[in-house]
């Protein structure tokens, strides 16, 4: 035995009998209660150089099976964070609730650590048999944790550097262990929130494996995080009845035990029926709506997404009391008889199981991104990742990164933690190319070569991920002549066309009107439906719309925040559409509706875009109207004082005497 061995087992003994040391192992509590458990329950000796321990092939074969539904999930979280921490000396590891490690991804730096110390499928890691180990200890602990080098117990493995989190069902049990091991010599905190970042992952997507037969309620209190590492998500019956919740929804609404909130009725958490809170998914075509918690009044943001019918078997109904959802999918959400639509519709729902690409063409504002996303959400990959990028936006320095991601220190500036590119994220999911025609044609090269391999390399990184995407791309602009200027690889653009969906811009869509009606109960306040009376609606069909679904959304945004009912009419109307939209328009009873010629124009202001200009001169005509009487105004718009004054601060807008405000 070494003389470093020797030292350390004379640690473990004075440590476990004199409680004392603590202040050199870290994180001393956790560590000296293993200790403890080890030298007096386990009666293990620290310098013990028996032969790992290993469950017969029988056996594994097994136990993997017991766990299949989190192997599945977790092989693609495993090599995600293999590919981050490549080349850092770490071997990622899956055990099950005994210790018993089920899968393996070793980096080749770390095959003679794993040889000695006996990282292998099979190998029992327990803390009984083990001792103190990264695995065996976060088993006992339930909990996060690190254990660095000599924190180990047995002198054997005191050359490990470990990172490992417990992974949980839905009943709250545990049911394995995901760890990073390596013989890195600093205890990186980075590695530890890495692995607790995957366990997240793994539980989210095996929750959504699980339940993916019954209606799933996904919910953040911020909208954009709706969809992401950080959701929570509730599996309810057709009823309505919670029948699972995951840990981030316990979190999210402060439950520490899903006792406290299985089997009861989903009105019972939030202020809404269960029928109403699938009609406003679907009527927001799966966009999360605002929803209150009971007790505590906090507002989240949902969506609720409809079971995953079983091939051969019909979607489950709700009950006979409760209204039947507008649309069966949410590709049926996006059109209302437009033949063309409707055949877009048709041809996506026939092919968005096939392994065929996908390329979006329609003018800016169509809603080719809303196309994408429903396509994602009536297929079988409707609860994994919808991760879009849109190649104009992002700086040609940048594009490579965030598509393909990249290694810790692959470049200047470069994060320590690396960054799983958008390929990663995506895995299993969908991936969305937006303004495709954009991408560089340095990068253009890269994505072929992906997505004839089904693999990925990181910047800065040596080994291949595998990958399982649907890619959609989007443009809107003819990528033939960028093939023809050498803007685009003509052999990528076939390998993108596989079935081309052309959008209609909004003028040219024979099912306008309807279309007008669904974005304005879409703008609507939840429990407040806002209406379009006969005289705005003909006017509104009548447009050319250059911005299309965009600006008409917009517009209707932008009218029900300004309104004075919950019917909108021509008055309505920002003033500088009154002036630009055309003259006069049928109205009912045979009467013209002309835009007043004393309407002032809407004069532009600096630092304000149209919309903010048009509410700003409605504000001013209010104002005056009241003669400045800001208690008034605030009465007749139904808003407090407060929040006038901070319209006014927002909009630049002072009283001839500024003397009034003081």
């Amino acid at each position: 035995m070494s003389q470093f061995a020797v030292e350390h087992v004379k640690r473990v003994h004075s440590v476990v009998h004199d409680r004392i040391g603590s202040d050199r192992i870290g994180s001393g509590n956790r560590i000296t209660r293993s200790w403890i458990r080890c030298l007096n329950e386990y009666q293990l000796n620290p310098d013990s150089c028996a032969e790992p321990e290993v469950v017969a092939p029988s056996e594994l074969q097994e136990r993997q099976e017991r766990l299949a539904d989190v192997q599945a999930v977790a092989k693609v979280e495993m090599a995600n964070l293999y590919q981050q921490l490549a080349g850092s000396g770490y071997a990622i590891m899956l055990t099950d609730r005994e210790g018993v490690l089920l899968n393996y991804f070793g980096d080749p730096a770390f095959t003679h650590a794993a040889s000695k110390t006996g990282l292998m499928q099979g190998a029992v890691w327990s803390e009984r048999v083990q001792g103190t180990n990264g695995m065996g200890t976060c088993l006992v602990e339930r909990r996060p944790i690190t254990v660095h080098q000599d924190e180990h117990y047995l002198s054997r493995n005191i050359g490990l550097s470990c990172a490992a989190a417990p992974i949980f069902d839905h009943g709250g049990e545990l049911v394995g262990v995901l760890d990073a091991s390596g013989e890195s010599r600093l205890a990186q905190q980075h590695t530890l929130a890495l692995v607790s970042m995957s366990v997240q992952m793994i539980e989210n997507r095996v929750f959504l494996q699980q339940f993916r037969h019954d209606f799933i309620l996904r919910f953040h209190n911020r909208p954009e995080f709706v969809g992401t590492l950080s959701e929570g998500a509730i599996a309810l019956s057709v009823t309505g009845t919670v029948l699972a919740a995951s840990r981030a929804a316990l979190a999210l609404l402060g439950y520490t035990s899903p006792a406290e909130i299985v089997g009861r009725d989903i009105c019972e958490l939030f202020n809404i029926t269960f029928s109403g809170l699938i009609d406003s998914s679907v009527r927001r075509a799966y966009h999360p709506v605002p929803i209150f918690e009971v007790c505590g009044n906090a507002r989240f943001f949902a969506v609720v997404y409809q079971p995953v019918a079983t091939p051969g078997t019909r979607r489950p109904q709700r009950a006979e009391n409760q209204s039947a959802p507008a649309a069966a999918t949410a590709l049926d959400a996006l059109q209302f008889g437009d033949p063309t639509m409707s055949a877009n519709v048709d041809i996506a729902k026939r092919v968005m199981e096939r392994n065929v690409a996908v390329v979006l063409l329609g003018e800016t504002g169509t809603g080719k991104e809303r196309f994408a996303r429903a396509m994602h959400l009536s297929s079988s990959r409707a609860t994994r990742p919808f991760v879009a990028i849109n190649c104009a936006s992002i700086p040609e320095s940048l594009v490579e990164s965030e598509l393909f991601g990249y290694r810790a220190g692959a470049f200047t500036g470069a994060s320590k933690e690396g960054q799983r590119g958008k390929l990663l994220q995506a895995n299993g999911g969908t991936l969305f190319l937006d303004e495709i025609g954009d991408m560089p044609v340095a990068l253009q090269a890269r994505l072929l070569r992906v997505l004839e391999e089904r693999e990925v390399v990181p910047l800065g990184g040596e080994t291949p991920v595998r990958l399982d995407i649907r890619l959609i791309s989007a443009t809107h602009c003819d990528l033939t002549h960028k093939i023809e200027s050498g803007a685009f690889r003509e052999d990528l653009y076939y390998r993108l066309q596989g079935v081309t969906f052309t959008m209609p811009p909004l003028r040219e869509r024979l099912d306008r009107g309807e279309l007008i009606r669904q974005l304005a109960l879409e703008e609507s306040d939840a429990g407040s439906p806002v209406e379009l009376d006969d005289t705005l609606l003909a006017l509104l069909e009548r447009q050319r719309w250059p911005g299309n679904l965009r600006q008409l959304r917009h517009l209707l945004r932008t009218m029900i925040a300004l309104r004075e009912s919950n019917r909108l009419g021509v008055r309505d109307l920002p003033p500088e559409y009154r002036h630009t939209f055309t003259e006069a328009v049928p109205g009912e009873a045979g009467l013209t509706v002309v835009a007043s010629p004393l309407t002032p124009e809407v004069r532009p202001e600096p630092g304000l875009n149209p919309f903010e200009c048009a509410e700003r001169e409605v504000l001013l005509q209010e104002l005056k109207r009241h003669q400045w009487n800001l208690s008034g105004v605030a009465r007749e718009l139904n808003i407090s004082r407060n929040t006038l004054y901070r319209k006014l601060q927002r909009l630049n807008i002072e009283h001839p005497d500024k003397s009034l405000f003081h």
